[in-house]
């Protein structure tokens, strides 16, 4: 079923190859099938192939793809998975060079946030603790340690952003904690210094697949090096095209490296697209062919043409939310196309709300992705620090967290005292609040409750030695009395259950992957791991998203709404001078759709309370205008518009009197 582009790809392993796939050409199936062929007939160890992917969302699909093409032996002895889960697997079994000791936690984007606050000057604002955030994380990116980031540091701003990194690494050292950016820092670093370490991992990954290699940092690719060695026994496939994370340290240069690094380095291009029709492909190549490229592609469809582009100009944003709205009605209605093959993208979430409204009067269903995630949810935080503190008694950050959950009246001012003492004695806070010199420095009633919390946790770790993590998460909910608690301090029954059903999941997701030889904190950090995205289930509900979380995603009708300058592209890239990036995120809009394609632009739209005028994107006038039906061109086909428009809202209306309202 490859077509000759795709089994050379396959079948090409003697040299490092790069696969240029254009957005719906079959990448995934090259990979797959790459891995079955590696191991059928280069009779290549699965143990020693590692397939790494950006989302666990997609490794997990394709270890279901190649389950299918090989044994279940060999498939369980594979490495599928993200570039951060791979970190978190080198560490656990490298853990001592790394300076860790075993049972480490990984801190979530929270607790570093908790941090990094502590550490940075009393009072400072939010946009400066952002600034700190961001140039720390930007330093991880880069490989470099604290020490390398002062040196580095070109500005007050950053120095002083160095300084807090230096701060939080060794506040990280004390918790025996990473945090994300260190699942990759802490492998490289050790890669590149240890040749023996080197050398062993080079033997235990012969080959490597990277996909999406177009979104990898320096860092990443720095670890892709370091692992492939002189041999460059990998194959990495891309798309420079649909490099869209340049915001958050994606470096599409590194697809140029390749070649420099490894002068016998393929590249095959992927041009057929089985996605789109013909009419959408011939827009998205339009389009894109206004960026500069160091490999032309083009891609070409054996699909139909398909409907004509429909371009809406809109009074504002709500009229916008009306009109599109009650397309996805007509749809529905008039085609029988289901909710789950629609969806509505745009640059930013502040767009969603309303649509939200339009979609809720029109009564269509959707599903908000980026919303609160499950791991999100404050009863299933409180039951991972639960577990990573039996597991990591040194992770204070864990120990905040829960020493007062439920409440034990041990309040801010007892913590802050604990704190200072645990700090001039060189220990955790679990540690120093099991000692009596230093319960007998606090108050009576506080130091009863440490001492009750402490004991409570021996008794738990004492329990972990015999228990399944699932049967531990059960456990600690009845020791603890926090099951108790949610019953008796949720009034609204849905509520309720929805507490207690996300820590009943928590239970099911840690018994789905128990193994024989992972820890109940090996899971737990496996799960710190996982993303919104990882978890969205939504049925058949019409999908909204922004166009950067629809990267990987197709649906029969999609619709970009804010097709105006200012939005797309957005006035900080354009400030930036990064038009190229919003063009191709442009493009990854465009090619999500497979039949029909619905771009609007709103004339006015309120920003900060202030009205604005619009003109419409510069990327509309960049497609092929005889593809494009602009509304208030052609009579005839708005005549059609507006009577599907008016065919929604009388049904809308009829539904309304039906249900009383």
């Amino acid at each position: 079923m490859l077509n000759p582009q795709q089994l050379a790809a396959v079948e090409h392993c003697d040299t490092p190859l790069l696969v240029l796939a254009g957005a719906g050409s079959g990448k995934t199936s090259v990979i797959t099938q790459k891995i079955a062929y590696l191991i059928q007939r280069r009779r290549l160890a699965p143990s020693r192939i590692a397939a790494i992917t950006f989302t666990n969302k997609a490794a997990k699909e394709m270890r279901e793809r190649v389950a299918k093409l090989i044994s279940s032996e060999d498939a369980a002895a594979l490495t599928v998975c993200t570039f951060h889960a791979l970190g978190l697997k080198f560490l656990q079994i490298e853990h001592a060079r790394a300076g860790l000791r075993k049972g480490f936690s990984v801190l979530d984007a929270d607790d570093s946030e908790v941090i990094l606050k502590e550490l940075a000057p009393k009072g400072a604002k939010p946009d400066v603790l952002f600034g700190i955030r961001s140039l720390v994380s930007r330093a991880k990116n880069a490989g470099l340690s604290p020490e390398e980031a002062t040196a580095a540091a070109r500005s007050p701003r950053e120095m002083d952003a160095a300084m807090i990194y230096t701060l939080y690494q060794a506040r990280l050292a004390a918790f025996n904690a990473v945090d994300f950016d260190d699942l990759i820092r802490l492998p490289l670093r050790i890669l590149e210094s240890d040749e023996e370490c080197r050398a062993a991992w080079r033997e235990r990954l012969r080959y490597l697949l990277v996909d999406e290699y177009q979104d990898t940092n320096d860092a990443q690719y720095r670890l892709l090096k370091a692992l492939a060695g002189e041999r460059g026994g990998f194959t990495c496939v891309g798309d420079d095209d649909q490099s869209i994370y340049a915001w958050r340290g994606a470096n599409p240069e590194n697809i140029d490296q390749l070649s420099k690094d490894w002068p016998s380095l393929r590249v095959i291009k992927l041009e057929q697209n089985y996605r789109c029709g013909r009419r959408i492909l011939r827009a998205a190549n339009k389009l894109i062919a206004n960026n500069p490229h160091l490999h032309e592609k083009k891609l070409w469809s054996e699909h139909p043409e398909g409907a004509q582009i429909r371009v809406l100009e809109c009074k504002d944003n709500e009229h916008e939310a009306e009109r599109v709205a009650a397309i996805a009605v007509t749809l529905a209605e008039k085609h029988k196309a289901r909710w789950h093959e629609m969806a509505i993208l745009y640059r930013g979430n502040f767009q969603a709300r309303p649509l939200e409204k339009a979609l809720r009067l029109a009564r269509v269903p959707y599903h908000l992705t980026g919303a609160l995630s499950f791991l999100d949810r404050a009863e299933v935080k409180d039951l991972l620090c639960y577990l990573r503190l039996l597991t990591n008694p040194s992770d204070d950050a864990a120990f905040l967290r829960v020493v007062n959950v439920p409440k034990r009246e041990i309040g801010a001012t007892t913590l802050e005292k604990l704190g200072q003492i645990a700090q001039t004695r060189n220990a955790s806070l679990l540690d120093a609040a099991r000692s009596d010199g230093v319960l007998r420095q606090l108050s009576p009633r506080p130091a009863a409750a440490l001492a009750g919390f402490t004991t409570l946790m021996d008794e738990l770790r004492s329990a972990s030695l015999h228990a399944s993590a699932a049967d531990l998460v059960e456990t600690v909910l009845k020791r603890t009395g926090y099951a108790s608690e949610i019953a008796a301090s949720t009034t609204d029954a849905a509520l309720r259950e929805r507490r207690l059903g996300n820590l009943r999941e928590l239970a099911d997701w840690f018994r789905a992957m128990q193994r024989n030889d992972s820890t109940t904190g090996d899971l737990a950090a496996q799960l710190a791991l996982l993303s919104h995205a990882d978890r969205d289930e939504p049925g058949n509900a019409l999908r909204m998203m922004t166009l950067h979380a629809a990267k990987g995603l197709e649906f029969r009708f999609v619709f970009i709404v804010g097709c105006e300058e200012g939005t797309l592209p957005h006035d900080g890239a354009m400030d930036e001078g990064r038009v190229d990036e919003e063009r191709r995120l442009m493009y990854v809009g465009i090619t999500r759709a497979k039949e029909m394609l619905t771009l609007s632009w709103s004339s006015k739209t309120k920003r900060y309370g202030e009205v604005h005028s619009n003109q419409p994107s510069r990327f509309l006038h960049e497609l092929p205008q005889d593809d494009l039906h602009w509304q208030g061109k052609d009579p005839e086909a708005d005549k059609e518009v507006v009577r599907e428009t008016a065919e929604s809202h009388m049904a809308k209306i009829k539904a309304m009197l039906a249900g009383g309202g």
